[in-house]
């Protein structure tokens, strides 16, 4: 009976363990050059210039222009871009603009579209791109308290 029962013990302790340790740290998507700009992303995947200034950071509630660069081939890459947002803690999800059609190369990528987008508040989000209702990638960013 004590064994059974130490060992029911251990084995709780250990889902516990593995339960609190199961929620993904987000960090924010690296930064690179393409062409004669910075973007936030994946490179050779899909980004958006975006080079972490007070002008360009997310900050919760504020619409700015955001221009988005794809790479792929040409059946990844054609039609339509949509981007829907997930925050971390409260896994509040966003539609930040979709129908946005891809237009040819622009600064070293195969396609790219303008937007405008904003986030509601401040956290760690997900930006899940998807052409054609296929998800291309994801790019992770931090809106900053105000």
């Amino acid at each position: 009976m004590k064994k059974s029962l130490l060992l029911l013990l251990i084995s709780f302790i250990l889902l516990l363990a593995v339960t609190g340790c199961s929620e993904e740290k987000w960090n924010q998507s690296n930064l690179f050059e393409s062409g004669p700009y910075k973007m936030i992303g994946v490179e050779d995947r899909l980004g958006f210039i975006y080079d972490d200034s007070e002008a360009v950071r997310f900050y919760p509630g504020k619409v700015n222009k955001y221009m988005w660069h794809l790479w792929g081939d040409e059946e990844e890459v054609n039609g339509n871009l949509k981007v829907v947002a997930t925050h971390q803690q409260s896994k509040e999800e966003v539609v930040m603009f979709e129908g946005n059609p891809l237009d040819g190369p622009h600064n070293g990528a195969d396609v790219h579209t303008n937007s405008l987008m904003s986030l509601p508040e401040s956290g760690m989000w997900r930006l899940d791109a998807y052409v054609e209702e296929r998800l291309h990638g994801s790019v992770y960013v931090e809106v900053h308290e105000e």
